[in-house]
């Protein structure tokens, strides 16, 4: 997240003297990210925020979820074992409890529109990306508990759009060839990101990205980079 040591006075401020709490979870399947998610908004006697349990893919997840019962729930999209969706289908019932109701709040590095749709259409309340600050998290995390919707300001308009429209998105076979990693790295590449920067990004290794370009472009029976910027601008994932 951006901004971090920027924002500790505002989160620190914001949260003392409400005597506000929430119990949240921690769903990503990066131990270092999770790490520092916790380190900036868990200080519970500051920011009002408790971090009772985290998980690092999908059956973690809804274990930890059952077991603890939290008001919030910071959940990555991309997750080993069917991703941030299949934790929410499997968590419905606590999602729709008469009293206590687990809530959701995506936390990811995508911000394509697939991915935003798919989450809220699964029950979520909310999508940030993870360039959100501190201090902006920890409002979000309470919005969310008190039955708020919270969007970063660029992805509500995704919702809007496919809420407002009665047609489902047409399938697109060659995207669906893809895993929801290679996605990633398909737009970040996209996009004219070096594979360091990629790695960096995403917390994963230089050669892991190499793999992944790889595998994107045997799949879409493409040559070079260059071709595959040119097939994601003219499918608009750019």
């Amino acid at each position: 997240m951006s901004d971090e040591t920027g924002s500790a006075t505002g989160t620190e401020s914001g949260a003392a003297g409400t005597e506000r709490r929430v119990r949240v979870v921690l769903v990503d399947d990066h131990r270092m990210f999770r790490t520092g998610v916790q380190a900036e908004i868990g200080r519970t006697e500051i920011t009002g925020v408790e971090v009772v349990g985290e998980a690092a893919d999908v059956d973690q997840a809804v274990t930890v979820i059952t077991a603890t019962r939290p008001e919030v729930v910071l959940l990555d999209v991309h997750l080993p074992g069917g991703g941030g969706v299949e934790v929410l289908r499997r968590c419905v019932s606590l999602m729709g409890a008469a009293e206590d109701p687990v809530r959701f709040l995506a936390l990811s590095v995508s911000d394509a529109a697939e991915d935003v749709i798919g989450v809220i259409r699964g029950g979520a309340r909310g999508y940030v990306t993870k360039t959100i600050t501190g201090t902006d998290l920890v409002d979000s995390i309470f919005r969310v508990q008190e039955g708020d919707a919270v969007f970063s300001p660029r992805l509500a308009g995704f919702v809007l759009d496919a809420f407002a429209s009665t047609d489902a998105p047409p399938v697109d076979e060659d995207m669906d060839r893809l895993t929801q990693r290679e996605r990633e790295v398909l737009r970040l590449i996209a996009r004219g990101y070096a594979y360091k920067e990629i790695a960096k990004q995403l917390y994963i290794s230089v050669k892991t990205v190499e793999s992944h370009v790889s595998a994107v472009l045997r799949k879409l029976q493409l040559s070079n980079r260059h071709e595959l910027t040119r097939w994601a601008t003219a499918r608009r994932l750019v």
